[in-house]
């Protein structure tokens, strides 16, 4: 693997007139294993297009290893390819590798000399990417990430968008790149595959820079953070994992929160000196007796006290406003308005015997009007189907009762919006109509972003538009599937929080790790 680092240089991005990067720059050097922090739409997923170099900077410049491997929220590869073709092409390299080895070798015989620094350049090359290693590897990397049952004859059209997106994580890990590019990486993996995951990129020599909401997932295996939301100064690189950033960033809030107060105190005193220092003044009374001998010369160095404060205190106030720092934004709070009761204790869904071919066995579900559930289960095991039959949007078979009149909300993993030119305020009051909890309120979408179109808003920020419709009239039955998917840590942590309180009954469908740890309620686990 290359040992060249990953350099980035004040680096400018903007579309449609807003700046989404301004001024950014890293080092990485091999070894480093960097996580992007920040909130939806802050750029993360931008900067690693521009890293990897799929999008051009609007300023700045981008220095990479000569081999590069970008993990993209979407599959890069063409459906009709098979999972033979693309194990093929991730080892392709290391094959040729060995074969103009094994070539050489052969010419030396002849030649001693001749080939002789070629070979020695090839053979650094193939212990680098362990090389020799490539088809064994190749195994282990889909077995470790639950695709080693597979056929490989089947195309990408045919597998599971999860399975897809394990597929082309698989490719780059069998590659082993000199820098590894992830965006979200653990979207679709279950404990064991993301454990086998950290695991690998713990291991790897070269560069590693993930942008990635799974909290577990960066406290394991980040060795610095760069946070890209607002800041004093900037996006702030820290060094150590997830949880060491946690205990800075709060430190960090607090100090700029205590430097914004206190400058905001001086500029009022320092207003108020201004203003009124110059009209107090102690001549303004007429002289006593006592005093008229000497009054004017008192009047005089009384006037230039004064006069020499106010222009302080004036230059002062100059330099403050034009240097002051700035009042930290207010970060986005996750508001839910309670979830409607069911008007009295009771069932609202009994399942029994449910069963989808191939997708869903289960023999017994009761959920309350309070209920809080959690689902889990290894990709592939039906918490996606068993929310969607408990929505009514899929057929199953055996029997699903629910109450007369229950209204449902099923928040899916991929949201779609048919008018992506309208922007996310527009969308919210078309759905959701007069009446509903204003868009601002929920705290999902920031006054900014709710002004923008649908189409130029982040996967996260899309998926949070949608969880606002849902809430706008809040359901009886509260269906999320993997809901903090695409979601900033923080935002995950107030939106678990949430969910845990009111009345209204909520059922999860999630793989996240913390998210499992801390659930309030039942837990149900599906098997294969």
């Amino acid at each position: 693997m290359s040992k060249s680092p990953l350099l980035a240089h004040d680096l400018v991005r903007t579309f449609g007139g807003r700046r989404v990067l301004d001024g950014v720059s890293l080092t990485a050097a091999p070894g480093d294993r960097i996580g992007l922090i920040g909130e939806n739409g802050t750029g993360k997923s931008t900067l690693l297009r521009l890293l990897a170099g799929t999008d051009e900077p609007d300023g700045g410049s981008v220095v990479r290893p000569p081999d590069l491997g970008f993990l993209h929220q979407e599959m890069p590869f063409d459906p009709a390819a098979t999972i033979a073709d693309v194990v093929d092409d991730a080892v392709r390299e290391s094959r040729a590798l060995l074969a103009d080895l094994d070539r050489l070798s052969a010419a030396l015989v002849d030649d001693p000399i001749g080939p002789l620094e070629e070979y020695g350049e090839l053979l650094d090359r193939a212990q680098e990417t362990d090389a020799w290693d490539a088809d064994r590897r190749a195994g282990l990397v889909l077995a470790g990430l639950g695709l080693g049952d597979l056929p490989h004859h089947r195309t990408l059209a045919e597998i599971s968008g999860g399975q897809r997106g394990r597929l082309a994580l698989a490719a780059l890990l069998i590659r082993r790149p000199a820098a590894l590019l992830l965006d979200e990486p653990t979207n679709h993996l279950d404990d064991a595959a993301a454990a086998f995951l950290e695991e690998q990129l713990t291991g790897m020599p070269g560069v590693v820079l993930l942008a990635s909401h799974d909290r577990a997932f960066l406290d394991a295996v980040c060795t610095d953070l760069i946070d890209l939301d607002p800041a004093v100064d900037g996006p702030t690189r820290y060094g150590g994992n997830y949880t060491a950033y946690l205990a800075a960033k709060h430190a960090e809030r607090e100090r700029w929160e205590r430097r914004f107060a206190d400058e905001q105190e001086e500029l009022a005193e320092l207003r108020r000196s201004v203003a009124v220092t110059a009209h107090q003044v102690a001549h303004g009374r007429p002289a006593r007796d006592s005093e008229k001998m000497g009054f004017g010369r008192t009047t005089g160095r009384v006037e230039q006290q004064i006069s020499r404060r106010v222009r302080n205190a004036g230059r002062r106030l100059d330099e403050l406003e034009r240097a002051q720092v700035r009042k930290p934004p207010e970060p986005l709070r996750f508001r839910a308005p309670a979830l409607a009761t069911a008007g009295a204790e009771g069932l609202l869904v009994a399942a029994r015997d449910l069963v989808v071919p191939g997708r869903l066995r289960l023999d017994r579900l009761d959920l309350s009007a309070t209920d809080r559930l959690l689902v889990t289960g290894a990709n592939g095991s039906g918490k996606s189907t068993l929310l969607a039959v408990l929505a009514g949007a899929l057929a199953a078979e055996g029997e699903v009762r629910r109450r007369r009149g229950l209204r449902v909300g099923l928040l899916t993993q991929d949201s779609v919006f048919d008018r992506p030119d309208r922007t996310a305020r527009e969308v919210y009051a078309d759905v959701s109509g007069p009446d509903a909890v204003p868009l601002r309120s929920l705290g999902l979408i920031g006054p900014r972003d709710a002004a923008r179109p649908v189409g130029e808003l982040s996967v996260g920020q899309r998926r949070r538009l949608a969880l606002a419709i849902l809430l706008a009239d809040p359901p009886e039955l509260l269906l999320l599937d993997e809901p903090t998917n695409h979601l900033s840590p923080r935002l995950a942590d107030e939106l678990e929080e949430a969910l845990g309180k009111g009345p209204g009954a909520i059922v999860v469908a999630s793989h996240d790790r913390w998210l499992r740890d801390r659930w309030p309620g039942r837990q149900l686990d599906l098997l294969h």
